[in-house]
């Protein structure tokens, strides 16, 4: 797990690059607060590097702002394209604690790479709060424990060693459905035909299935 400090610098220079980003586009905080359906207080917190968001708060965020989710974490010194990456695991790895789940960067994320990879964990009863759509693939490996995995109007219960890919398309989310934490591998790519890197996270689907969906084990 990284060390405290490496989390702070982390969330601060995620905080730096939205406040940023948002400077860019002319936009005041309460401007954004309004297009993000985020509140302003949490907002300014984030930038200044007090608060830490979820993935689905990032992409919002991303989404308005008209970024790709790389351009929060890749290193400006990077690389374009990512040629060959090693992580082990007496390695700190980025690591953000988030409402209902932390999650891990782990590889990917260059401007021109296709693949982003990373490392979900889901505390006991604890579920991602919206759903998600965005052009691509993604594959999730259920490392540990019990996930309840919502694509569609469709359930999918996944245990340790099982795994779904899905047309990052439709809507999905995921949910903890065990008695104790689960850990998931999560791969995404972006959509084969782009001619150039996209912005594939978008915003949470409008509506839902949820009265209507059907569970597969």
């Amino acid at each position: 797990m990284a060390a405290p400090d490496r989390i702070d610098g982390i969330t601060r220079e995620i905080g730096r690059r939205l406040r940023t980003a948002r400077s860019a586009a002319g936009l005041t905080l309460a401007d954004l607060a309004g297009r993000s359906e985020l509140s302003e207080g949490f907002l300014s917190r984030l930038e200044r590097g007090h608060a830490s968001a979820s993935i689905a708060n990032l992409i919002r965020l991303a989404d308005v702002l008209g970024l790709g989710l790389h351009e929060l974490f890749a290193d400006p010194a990077a690389p374009a394209r990512t040629e060959i990456a090693v992580h082990r695991g007496g390695d700190a790895p980025q690591e953000v604690t988030s409402a209902g789940y932390r999650w891990r960067h782990l590889a990917g994320g260059a401007p021109l790479d296709r693949l982003e990879v990373f490392h979900l964990v889901f505390p006991r009863r604890e579920a991602m709060p919206t759903m998600v759509s965005h052009p691509g693939q993604e594959h999730c490996y259920v490392l540990s424990g019990e996930v309840l995995f919502h694509v569609g109007n469709r359930r999918h219960r996944l245990g340790a060693g099982d795994g779904i890919l899905i047309d990052s398309a439709l809507p999905h989310r995921a949910e903890n459905a065990g008695d104790g934490e689960a850990h998931v591998l999560m791969t995404v790519s972006s959509a084969a035909e782009a001619p150039a890197p996209v912005e594939w996270w978008q915003l949470p689907a409008a509506g839902g299935a949820h009265d209507n969906e059907e569970e597969t084990r």
